[in-house]
Order: structure tokens, then sequence, then C-alpha cells
């Protein structure tokens, strides 16, 4: 269960590693393009007529990821809580972003909401809130990656088989996308709300 300030731990960094994938805690960039490559998997494969809101998006980097890829999408909104970083990100993408903490403020809505890594600094009941608020604001889904594991950790939060299990119970959703094995310790899933009953 995390016990730290995840702005005074992202601001740290962010004044040790400068712009990097290292300055949001990846190993490298390598690691950090792997998991988009897997967030990418779990969207349409044509992404016209999308839109995307990235949910902690750091300095944008998933943006350009998708522009180094060449891919077109209709609409793209980060949100990140730490100032500096927002404008960072703005002068990297020239995109919108909002300086909003999806803890506690209204969001947009949007196709679908990615989060890559956000969620590994924040509580368990954090992590809950933070993917409920995101499955609300989405028509089509949340996907996430975390750090997936049973694994008792001060810094780092570990989310298990039971916490997915009540997770999905509670927002009465669904996976529709499940993947693991790409790095070690890591999980992504893409998770709708479930069509209602007929009965």
């Amino acid at each position: 269960m995390p016990k730290i300030d995840p702005k005074y731990f992202y601001l740290s960094a962010l004044q040790k590693y400068g712009i990097s994938a290292k300055a949001l805690c990846w190993n490298s960039k390598e690691h950090q393009y792997t998991r988009f490559e897997v967030i990418r998997q779990a969207l349409p494969k044509d992404l016209g007529g999308i839109t995307i809101v990235d949910a902690g998006c750091g300095f944008g980097d998933f943006w350009l990821f998708l522009q180094e890829r060449g891919e077109k999408l209709s609409g793209y909104i980060g949100i990140e809580s730490l100032e500096p970083f927002v404008h960072i990100a703005k002068e990297r993408t020239k995109q919108q972003i909002l300086h909003l903490d999806v803890l506690t403020d209204s969001l947009p809505q949007a196709n679908y909401y990615i989060t890559s890594g956000t969620l590994n600094t924040l509580t368990s009941f954090e992590s809950f809130l933070f993917l409920k608020k995101c499955l609300d604001a989405s028509k089509e889904g949340v996907i996430f990656n975390f750090l997936y594991g049973e694994k008792e950790s001060e810094l780092y939060n570990y989310i298990d088989d039971a916490k997915i299990a009540q997770m999905l119970e509670s927002f009465q959703a669904e996976i529709f996308f499940d993947k693991v094995g790409y790095i070690k310790n890591d999980r992504t899933l893409g998770v709708r709300k479930c069509a209602p009953s007929l009965e």
C-alpha cells in the first residue's frame, strides 16, 4: 500500500531526470513504449472518429507515440494533476491538456479513457475511485495497466485477482481486453460497462 505523496514523488523525479521516461518512474522509454503498444492493441484498429482521454498523461508521451506511428484520431485530451507536467505536455503535444485531479474533479466525456502507470502510486481506494470515474466518463471503456499480484509494498500499489473481481462487480463492468507477460508484474485490462439485462 503506497504511503507516499505522488506530487513529491514525481516532481522529485522530474528534477532528477528531466523530461524523460525515468521522470515518470519508468525503467526506460522502451518499457514505457511496450506498455503503450499493449494499450494500442486494446483500442479499435481505426482511430478515426475516436476520442481519447489520457488520464495522468504525464508529458503527453502517449500522444507522441501515436504520432510517431502516423495514427490519426478525432480527439485527444490529456489530464494531469501536476501543474509543471501540464505545461510540458501542452508544449510537447500542442493538444488540450487539462489541469485536473481525476479523484476530485469533473471529467470530460470521451469514447475511451486510458491510463498508464498512474495507479502504481495510488492507494487501493484511490485506484478504485480513479477507475470508476474514468469508466463513468467513457462511452466505450477504460484501458489501464497496473502492477499485478499480491505483493505488499510501501511504495507501489499491486492489484490482484480478488481486487479485480471486486471492482468488476461493483462497477457492473466486464473485461474486453486482458494481457500479461509483456513485462514482469504488469497487466493491462480493458473494461467497459456491462450491457443492460433484457430480463
